[in-house]
């Protein structure tokens, strides 16, 4: 008979199979938790157990893809692209006979794996390397959910001080006229990247709001990215248009305090500036160069103090 935690370990593997959305396992969740707490030891364990019993499964591998994240967080390069190695290794193996987005773990783990080795590179001194590398591995996936996470990672380590990509203007939240990032020219432009479902974004919306109003009389700018996620309220899925409207309703309802700021509706923005993290916060000088390529929330502090040297003067 299997021991308690492993019947835990082959319950969820088995519920993973069977259960429509189901995401994380407990073999996954556990595995994450050991090692983001920098037990690696104990998350290598269940690792062991768990592939004596079931062999390597999409579980498995995601889960590995933790233990390589959890070196990197301890800053232990090496092990940290060993680990990774294996992970991408395995995931290439399983990807043999089956397409990658046929389920969340693979993907979960090759993204995991291609990030961690770009970024333990750049740790220990190779960032071209590391750069190039990403760039291949862009180009390779670029059809698959896993663009924008490499896309996000070659931006951290090659965007800020290059100019900023254009943006797809072919439609938009409010219906209004977009313009090319060209036209925005002798003008500073924060880029709020956001998701209809994304509660940090609704958080991140009064720091914007307080930025605009002390610097948008010296020319500072905000255009609001978003796009397609397939579904709305309750992960309900819905068709294009049906979103597209549920979109309009969410920005009229937490984002009115932008005004009629510029909204392109597109998941190509989204994989040209690596959004797979919400909100992502892009500031753009007045000459088009990325000042600020930042995926997550910043403070009003931070903003304005990057922000601020690219005004015009106070009258």
């Amino acid at each position: 008979m299997l021991p308690r935690g492993l019947l835990l370990l082959f319950a969820s593997f088995v519920f993973a199979l069977l259960a429509p959305g189901a995401t994380v396992s407990v073999l996954v969740y556990r595995v994450q938790s050991s090692a983001m707490s920098g037990d690696l030891n104990s998350a290598r364990l269940l690792l062991q157990q768990y592939r004596s019993q079931l062999g390597v499964t999409p579980d498995y591998i995601e889960a590995l893809s933790w233990v390589a994240r959890g070196e990197l967080a301890s800053k232990n390069y090496p092990a940290a692209d060993e680990t990774a190695a294996q992970v991408r290794k395995l995931c290439l193996d399983m990807l043999t006979h089956r397409k990658l987005d046929a389920d969340t773990s693979l993907p979960t783990a090759l993204g995991a794996s291609i990030e961690v080795q770009a970024l333990a590179g750049a740790a220990q001194g190779s960032r071209d390397q590391a750069v190039a590398f990403l760039r291949q591995e862009v180009v390779k996936w670029h059809a698959t959910s896993i663009r924008a996470r490499i896309q996000k990672n070659l931006n951290l380590l090659s965007l800020e001080g290059k100019p900023a990509p254009a943006l797809e203007l072919t439609s938009s939240v409010n219906g209004q006229k977009l313009k090319p990032l060209a036209l925005h020219k002798g003008h500073p432009v924060l880029l709020f990247f956001w998701a209809h479902w994304c509660s940090d974004c609704k958080q991140e919306i009064g720091i914007i709001e307080a930025l605009q109003k002390k610097y948008g009389p010296r020319g500072f700018e905000v255009i609001a990215p978003t796009q397609h996620y397939g579904y709305v309220a309750g992960g309900q899925d819905a068709s294009p248009e049906v979103e597209s409207a549920y979109i309009k309703q969410v920005f009229a309802h937490y984002y009115a305090a932008l005004g009629p700021v510029e909204t392109p509706l597109s998941e190509e923005n989204f994989g040209r500036y690596g959004v797979s993290t919400t909100p992502t916060l892009v500031l753009i000088d007045s000459a088009g160069i990325v000042r600020i390529y930042n995926p997550g929330n910043l403070s009003y502090e931070k903003l304005a103090a990057k922000i601020e040297p690219l005004l015009r003067p106070a009258k």
